[in-house]
C-alpha cells in the first residue's frame, strides 16, 4: 500500500472554503487562450494571468527559463472554478506575481483527462483529497510537489509566496520530494499480468455482491451517504445481475434507486435530464450543472430498466432525458456538447448556483392557479422540498395514485394538470438567463450518448431516436476519425486538435457495435474492427495486456496511465475487455478472446472488497460463466425480426443479421429461399433455425 505522502502540510492548511459567487469577467487584458477553442480557457482568455495551454512548447519554456509550473486544472461547468477565478486569477496584483515566478497553464479537465488524472492521483497522495478546481505546482519537467482544490485569496497568495521561496532557496528538498512522489504516481498505477489466474467463479461473484449489497441504501436507492452519485454503471451491472440469476431482492433495489433518481430534484422534472450529483441523501438537491456524460448512459439505463419492468416511469425519464439533450445540447452537425453550466445570473445580475432551475413558492402560485395545490402536493412545495432562502427544487415521494387518491380526481386527470403547469414552468424558465453552454464536442463522451439513443431505440421503439443516433454517428464518422482510423478527441465550429484517448476509441466502438445490431449497416462494424485494430497497435502495453490511456503518437507524460477503475464513467479497459469479447464472437480467429480474458484476470482480485468500482468488468463475469449467444437472423423479413428480438433485453448476445448471405461467417450458409430464419449459437455452434422473434427468445431462455 503506497503511504500518503503530506510535505509541505502549512501550505495545505490555507486551502479553506468560501461562499463568495463569480460575477462577469473584466475583458481588459488578453492571453494565450484566446487562440483556444475550449469553452473553459476562453473563459480565462481576459485573465491578467499570462495562461498558456498544455503544449510541448510552454513546457520546453519552463525548462529553459527555469521556472515552476502552475498548473490549473478545472472545466466550465465548475462552480467553485468560477469562483477562484474571479478572487484570485482577475487580480492584477495576483497575477503579477504569478506571472513573475511560474509558467501559468490553464487545463480543460474534459480535453485533456490524461493530464488531469495524473495530477489528480498526486493531489490525493499529497492531501488525501481531491476536486475542482485542481491546483498543482511543478517542476519544470511537470513532477508535482504541490498542490490544492479551491484555495481563497489571502492563502493562494500566502502559499505562492512560499513555494517560491522554496523553489528559489530550497530546490533540493523540493526535487527530492517531487521524485518521490513522482515514483509514487507511477507505482500506483501499475498492473500486473497475471497469466495463471483463473476467471473469477460465480460463486465469487456473489460472494461480491453480497459484500457490495451492504452499503445499499433500500429506502432512498444508491447508497448510504451523501453526496450521492448516481454511477449508472453500477445500476446497469446490477439489472443485468439480478435478471440473469433470478434475484428479485437486486432487482428491487435497482427499481428503488431508479425510481429514486426519476422522484428527486437531481432530475429536471421542467426540462428534462439529470443534474451531475445530489449533496444530499434524498437525491434532492442537486450540483446543478448537466453533463453529456451522465445522461448518455443514465438513457441507457432507463430504457433498459423499461425493458425489463416495463414500467411507465423508466420510459418517460428516458424519453425526456433525449429531449433534453435534443434541446440543449444538439449541434447542427449532429455532434452533442458537453455540459450546462451548474450556474447563471439570478434577478439581481449576480451568477448564483441554481438560479435557473429553483421556484419560491410566491412564483408558483402566480404562475400556476388553482392548479397549485396539485402541484404543491406532487412536488413538495413543504418543508421536505424547501432548499434555502425560500427556493425549493422540485421532489416527489409518493405515486400519481396516492397523489391522485388525495385530490379525487382520476390518474388520467392528474398527469393533464401536472402536464399543463410543467409545461407553464418551462414557458416561464425560458424567460430566465440560461446557464452558459460548454459547446465543444468530445468523441468518448458522443460515443456515451450514441450508445444511449441506440438503447432508446432498441427498446423503446421509437424511429426518431434511430435517426438521432445516425445523424451522431456521421458526424463521428466524418469530423472525428481520421484516415488511419486514429480518432480526435475534441471538436469546436470546424476545428479538432488533440489526439483521442483509449475512451473515446473505446466508446465509440461499443457505439458503433451496438448501431449494427439495430441497423444491420456493416459499415458501423466494420468502422468498430478498425478503430480496434489501431487502439491495439498505438494503446496495447504488451507487457501487462492492458491498454494505456495515452497513444504512442503523443509527447510522453510523468506516467503512461493504465485506467482499471469504473467510476461515473466506465473505466476505458472494462468498456474496450467488453468490445473485445463482443468482436471475438463475430471474428474468432482474431484473438480478441483472449485479449478479454487477460484483462478481466489482471483486475478481477479487486472485485469481492470493491466491486462498486469495477461494476462495468463483471458483466464479463457473467459472459464468461454463462452462454453468450449470437443470434443471426437471415431472410426477408430480417430487419422486422431482428427489430422485434431486439426489443427483448438480453444482455449476454450480440444479433446480427443479412437478407442473404453475409460477410460474417455466422451469415453464411444460412439462407434458405422462402424463409426468414433466426439461429441461436454459442461460438458459432447453433440451434435448430426457428423462424419467428418469439421462438428464437424461448431458445434463449430455455
Amino acid at each position: 500500500m503506497i503511504k500518503r505522502i503530506t510535505l509541505l502540510s502549512v501550505l495545505f492548511s490555507l486551502t479553506q472554503g468560501c461562499t463568495q459567487k463569480a460575477t462577469k469577467v473584466n475583458h481588459k487584458h488578453t492571453n494565450n487562450l484566446i487562440h483556444e477553442t475550449s469553452p473553459y480557457l476562453l473563459q480565462h482568455a481576459h485573465n491578467p494571468v499570462n495562461w498558456e495551454a498544455w503544449k510541448p512548447e510552454v513546457l520546453e519554456r519552463a525548462q529553459k527559463e527555469d521556472k515552476p509550473l502552475l498548473i490549473s486544472i478545472g472545466y466550465a461547468a465548475c462552480h467553485w472554478c468560477h469562483v477562484m477565478e474571479k478572487e484570485c486569477f482577475e487580480d492584477e496584483e495576483v497575477a503579477k506575481m504569478m506571472n513573475e515566478n511560474f509558467i501559468n497553464i490553464k487545463i480543460d479537465r474534459e480535453e485533456r483527462p490524461d493530464v488531469d488524472q495524473i495530477y489528480m492521483d498526486a493531489i490525493q497522495m499529497m492531501s488525501g483529497n481531491g476536486g475542482w478546481p485542481l491546483n498543482i505546482v511543478a517542476l519544470p519537467d511537470g513532477r508535482p510537489f504541490w498542490g490544492a482544490t479551491y484555495v481563497p485569496k489571502d492563502n493562494w497568495v500566502k502559499s505562492l509566496k512560499q513555494l517560491t521561496d522554496l523553489y528559489k532557496n530550497d530546490r533540493n528538498k523540493i526535487v527530492e520530494y517531487a521524485t518521490n512522489l513522482s515514483n509514487g504516481i507511477n507505482a500506483i498505477n501499475l498492473v500486473e499480468n497475471k497469466t495463471d489466474s483463473g476467471i473469477y467463479t460465480p460463486e465469487q461473484l456473489d460472494t461480491a455482491i453480497a459484500n457490495w449489497s451492504q452499503h445499499f441504501d433500500n429506502y432512498l436507492g444508491g447508497y448510504k451517504r451523501a453526496p450521492k452519485f448516481m454511477m449508472p454503471n453500477n445500476w446497469d451491472f446490477l439489472l443485468h445481475y439480478a435478471t440473469a440469476n433470478s434475484k428479485p431482492e437486486l432487482l428491487e433495489q435497482v427499481n428503488v434507486t431508479l425510481t429514486r433518481m426519476a422522484y428527486g430534484g437531481i432530475y429536471d422534472h421542467v426540462g428534462g435530464g439529470f443534474s451531475r450529483y445530489a449533496v444530499d441523501t434524498k437525491w434532492h438537491v442537486p450540483h446543478f450543472e448537466k453533463m453529456l456524460y451522465d445522461n448518455g448512459p443514465l438513457t441507457s439505463l432507463y430504457s433498459k430498466a423499461y425493458a425489463v419492468t416495463k414500467n411507465e416511469l423508466y420510459k418517460k425519464v428516458a424519453e425526456q432525458t433525449i429531449d433534453f439533450v435534443k434541446e440543449e445540447l444538439l449541434d447542427s452537425g449532429g455532434g452533442f456538447y458537453s455540459s450546462l453550466d451548474a450556474d447563471s445570473l439570478d434577478e439581481h445580475g449576480e451568477l448564483e448556483e441554481g438560479a435557473y432551475y429553483v421556484w419560491t413558492k410566491e412564483q408558483l402560485k402566480q404562475l400556476l392557479g388553482t392548479d397549485y395545490e396539485i402541484f404543491k402536493d406532487y412536488y413538495n412545495i413543504n418543508s421536505y422540498g424547501l432548499w434555502e432562502e425560500g427556493n425549493y427544487v422540485l421532489i416527489r415521494d409518493k405515486t400519481d395514485e396516492e397523489i391522485a387518491e388525495k385530490h379525487k380526481i382520476s390518474v388520467s386527470d392528474l398527469t393533464e394538470t401536472l402536464n399543463k403547469s410543467l409545461k407553464t414552468l418551462k414557458e416561464e424558465r425560458v424567460k430566465r438567463s440560461k446557464p452558459r453552454l460548454d459547446d465543444k464536442i468530445l468523441t468518448s463522451w458522443n460515443g456515451l450518448m450514441l450508445s444511449g439513443l441506440v438503447d432508446a431505440y432498441r427498446y423503446l421503439g421509437n424511429e426518431e431516436y434511430l435517426t438521432l443516433a445516425l445523424e451522431n454517428a456521421k458526424f463521428i464518422e466524418k469530423e472525428m476519425i481520421k484516415d488511419d482510423y486514429s480518432l480526435f478527441r475534441n471538436h469546436k465550429k470546424g476545428e479538432s486538435s488533440i489526439n483521442a484517448f483509449l475512451e473515446d476509441y473505446a466508446t465509440v466502438i461499443e457505439a458503433y457495435i451496438g448501431l449494427y445490431e439495430v441497423t444491420f449497416d456493416e459499415k458501423w462494424l466494420n468502422h468498430s474492427k478498425k478503430l480496434l485494430e489501431y487502439a491495439k497497435q498505438h494503446f496495447l502495453d504488451k507487457e501487462s495486456g492492458m491498454f494505456f490511456y495515452t497513444t504512442d503518437t503523443d509527447s510522453s507524460l510523468i506516467r503512461r496511465s493504465i485506467e482499471t477503475i469504473d467510476k461515473e464513467i466506465s473505466s476505458s479497459n472494462s468498456i474496450m475487455a467488453k468490445n473485445l469479447l463482443k468482436l471475438h464472437k463475430l471474428f474468432p480467429d482474431d484473438g480478441y478472446g483472449d485479449m478479454a480474458k487477460q484483462m478481466l484476470k489482471n483486475v478481477q482480485d479487486d472485485f469481492t472488497e470493491s466491486a462498486q468500482g469495477y461494476a462495468n468488468w463483471m458483466n464479463l463475469i457473467l459472459f464468461e460463466n454463462r452462454n453468450f449467444y449470437e443470434i443471426a437472423v437471415v431472410g426477408d423479413n430480417y430487419m422486422e425480426i431482428g427489430k422485434e428480438i431486439s426489443h427483448s433485453y438480453i444482455p449476454n448476445s450480440i444479433l446480427v443479421g443479412s437478407k442473404r448471405e453475409g460477410n460474417l461467417d455466422l451469415l453464411k450458409s444460412r439462407f434458405n429461399e422462402g424463409q426468414t430464419l433466426v439461429y441461436v449459437c454459442i461460438e458459432g455452434t447453433c440451434k435448430l433455425p426457428v423462424t419467428s422473434a418469439s421462438d428464437a427468445v424461448e431458445q434463449l431462455r430455455d
